[in-house]
């Protein structure tokens, strides 16, 4: 049985292969292609999930189809090479909830869906039984939380829809001394709508009344200060909202852009309200593929067993001839890895130098996090590691920190992390002790972003983690990910060696080769 899952096609495209129930390859347009080609199949996707699953489009038995899709019959006609498979098409919010809830290890939760809007929901509210999802209450577009909290980007002088995270980030150095301002705003499903100028181009498009309530004339008198108040503001409110839907719930699953806020995971976890909390770490557009696969596989097909997902890196991978054949070719020098220990030698070496490491391994992340093979490693031991990362190789301001990734076994000696620290989708908190140590990756008072690392999920990242302790004491590296310049994380060995030459990276170990600069 197999099933091809296609989502996000009006933007952030992806495609997912389910075979025989298990979860054989998940791939990003935009990782392949470089680039964005709204409204278009995910053709290098699909081509590459097929691949992984060596199978081919004759050997498809379903395509399930995430909504929205494009007018026209393009869409249709670029399905013909699925001869044989029924074409299944599966609502925005629905292939979300199944991301979710389906992906998961409960067997019984609430499952809260959110983006900005999707299919003219803007969010919903779900009960998982068994493998069944059964919507209970939606939200409406334009009452959308995600909207809202892109309003507030755009206000703080960031681009909405894009540059989210850095209100987030700013959040948690602010107060929200606002809060009673955005709950005026929010009160249940129905906003506000007073609070704004909807043909108002610029300051989020807000209305006079919004500023008269803050006790300013614009956003231009707003000072470092209140911008991270308003952050701070909108991100509690964030949090009440979406406990209000969470409202009764054993076990809560999280999924829609509004799912990547790991600010908003944390607060669930540690909020006491719930047994579990679950948040997809494909949660955006892209993770519908996954999501319309798994609804599939369950609803349509039958498919009793639930499929593993495991630590999301579930992309291409690259053989030592070629990513061999992609360092000839360029005539570039490179030392030969021969084996395992090799290979982490090396790695733990540069590191133990204080040089930053790039980290090409294995199979790619599914998902926009970097989980330990499209990574960017620095050592904790470095008092500079902080602003050589952001300054001179992401080229981002100094409150965009990066994660510390521990395995899983001993992350309670250094940090309080939950569940989700396993796909770097909460915030954590540093152990007292170690504060001093990981200064330069908290976020505020003690919070910082971890990732928990098992011998299950990534078991050549997990041995680095400990090869590095034993070099040094501290099994913690520095993470963050491979990418630069705004683009996706990076893929082939060609993307690598790109990105490795463009930028103050010291060393990049790819596969079964070390290259120094």
């Amino acid at each position: 049985m197999n099933i091809l899952g296609i989502g996000g096609v009006l933007g952030d495209s992806a495609a997912v292969l389910i075979k025989d129930g298990q979860i054989a390859g998940a791939i990003e347009e935009g990782k392949l292609t470089r680039r964005l080609q709204p409204g278009r199949l995910p053709e290098a996707a699909i081509s590459a999930c097929l691949q992984m699953g060596g199978i081919s489009a004759d050997d498809v038995n379903y395509v399930a189809l995430a909504r929205p899709l494009p007018p026209g019959a393009a869409l249709p006609l670029a399905l013909q090479s699925f001869s044989a498979a029924r074409i299944v098409s599966i609502d925005h919010h629905a292939a979300h909830a199944a991301a979710a809830y389906l992906a998961s290890p409960f067997t019984e939760a609430t499952v809260i869906t959110l983006d900005r809007e999707g299919d003219l929901r803007c969010g919903a509210r779900w009960r998982g039984e068994g493998n069944r999802l059964t919507l209970e209450d939606e939200i409406l577009y334009p009452d959308s939380i995600g909207q809202l909290y892109g309003r507030v980007t755009e206000l703080l002088g960031f681009t909405p829809q894009a540059d989210e995270h850095r209100l987030q980030w700013l959040s948690a150095s602010g107060e929200p001394r606002w809060l009673g301002v955005f709950e005026d705003i929010v009160g249940g499903h129905s906003f506000d709508r007073t609070y704004f100028d909807f043909g108002r181009q610029g300051n989020g498009g807000f209305s006079p009344k919004f500023f008269e309530r803050l006790g300013i004339a614009s956003a231009a008198e707003l000072n470092p200060r209140d911008r991270a108040d308003l952050a701070a503001s909108m991100q509690h409110v964030l949090h009440s909202y979406v406990m209000r839907l969470a409202n009764g719930a054993k076990n809560v699953c999280l999924a829609g852009g509004v799912a990547w806020n790991a600010l908003l995971v944390s607060a669930l976890e540690n909020s006491g309200r719930y047994e579990g909390v679950f948040a997809q770490p494909a949660a955006g557009n892209a993770g519908t593929a996954l999501g319309a696969a798994l609804q599939v596989w369950h609803e349509t097909a039958g498919g009793e067993e639930r499929a593993d997902a495991g630590g999301y890196c579930l992309g291409p991978q690259y053989s030592v001839h070629e990513i061999k054949q992609v360092l000839e070719n360029c005539k570039l020098r490179f030392q030969l890895l021969a084996t395992v220990p090799e290979t982490i030698g090396a790695a733990v070496r540069q590191l133990q130098q204080n040089h930053i490491v790039a980290w090409m391994q294995g199979r790619m992340e599914f998902g926009p996090r970097a989980l330990g093979n499209r990574s960017i490693l620095a050592s904790p031991h470095d008092p500079y590691s902080a602003e050589n990362l952001n300054a001179f190789i992401k080229h981002r301001e100094a409150t965009r920190k990066f994660a510390a990734s521990v395995p899983a076994e001993l992350a309670s000696e250094y940090f309080d992390a939950g569940p989700n620290a396993r796909h770097l989708a909460t915030v954590s908190r540093v152990r007292p002790a170690w504060q001093d140590r990981f200064r330069g990756a908290i976020l505020a008072s003690d919070l910082i972003r971890v990732h928990t690392v098992s011998k299950e999920d990534n078991p050549l990242y997990w041995q680095l983690l400990h090869a590095f302790g034993d070099a040094t004491g501290l099994p913690v590296l520095y993470n963050t990910s491979f990418n630069l310049f705004g683009e996706p994380l990076v893929c082939t060995p060609r993307d690598a060696v790109r990105s490795f030459w463009s930028s103050g990276i010291d060393a990049m170990v790819a596969g079964n080769f070390l290259l120094e600069k």
